[in-house]
C-alpha cells in the first residue's frame, strides 16, 4: 500500500526506519550496508526529511546521526500509519482482546530496528495464554498482512534473558 502512495522506496524504507520505531538511530553509511542503496539516494532523502523537521541530526564524532523528530506535528500520524503498513494494529487488537491474561507485548529484532525483513518477531508477556487461540490468530494476521509472524512467551518480564535487553525492542500494548 505505501509502495503505491510514495514511489521513492529509499523514503519507504526511512519511514519505516525511522517511525516505526523512534528510538531507531542511523548513519549514512550504515544505512548504505542496511538498505543496500546508493548513499546519494539515501542523503538526498535524509535531507528532505530533516529540511522538513521529521528528523533530527547530531554529530557522533564524524558522523552524522539521524533519528525521528518525536515534536514534529506529523510524528504520530506516521507512526501509526507505519504500525499499520505492516499490520502491527490488527496484531495487537487481536492479542490483548482475547488471548489471555496479557501485561505487555514487544516487537523485537529487524521490525523493532525499523527493517522490513518479512518477518515479525513478537514477545508476548502474560500469566495466562490461550495458545489454541495464539496460534489461529497468527495463522490469520500471517495472510493478511503478508509476514511471517514468530512469537515468544514469557510468564513474567523477568523471565525474559538479558539478552532481549540489549536488542532493539518497541512496546506496543501494556495493560
Amino acid at each position: 500500500m505505501l509502495d503505491t502512495l510514495i514511489s521513492s522506496k529509499t523514503r519507504v524504507k526511512l519511514l519505516l526506519k525511522f517511525f516505526l520505531n523512534a528510538n531507531a538511530r542511523g548513519y549514512l553509511r550504515s544505512l548504505e550496508a542496511e538498505f543496500g542503496e546508493s548513499t546519494n539516494a539515501i542523503r538526498l532523502e535524509l535531507n528532505k526529511f530533516e529540511a522538513a523537521g521529521m528528523l533530527q541530526s547530531e554529530m557522533d564524532g564524524n558522523k552524522k546521526v539521524f533519528t525521528a523528530n518525536r515534536r514534529h506535528p506529523l510524528f504520530e500520524n506516521l507512526h501509526s500509519l507505519m504500525l499499520k503498513h505492516v499490520g502491527l494494529d490488527k496484531i495487537v487488537e487481536g492479542i490483548t482482546q482475547r488471548l489471555g491474561d496479557i501485561q505487555k507485548v514487544y516487537l523485537v529484532g529487524d521490525y523493532a530496528e525499523g527493517r522490513d525483513s518479512g518477518i515479525m518477531d513478537l514477545l508476548i508477556v502474560a500469566t495466562r495464554v490461550d495458545f489454541e487461540y495464539l496460534v489461529k490468530l497468527v495463522s490469520r494476521a500471517e495472510e493478511e498482512i503478508k509476514r511471517k509472524i514468530r512469537y515468544i512467551h514469557y510468564p513474567s518480564e523477568e523471565q525474559i534473558p538479558d539478552s532481549i535487553e540489549g536488542q532493539a525492542h518497541l512496546l506496543l500494548w501494556e495493560k
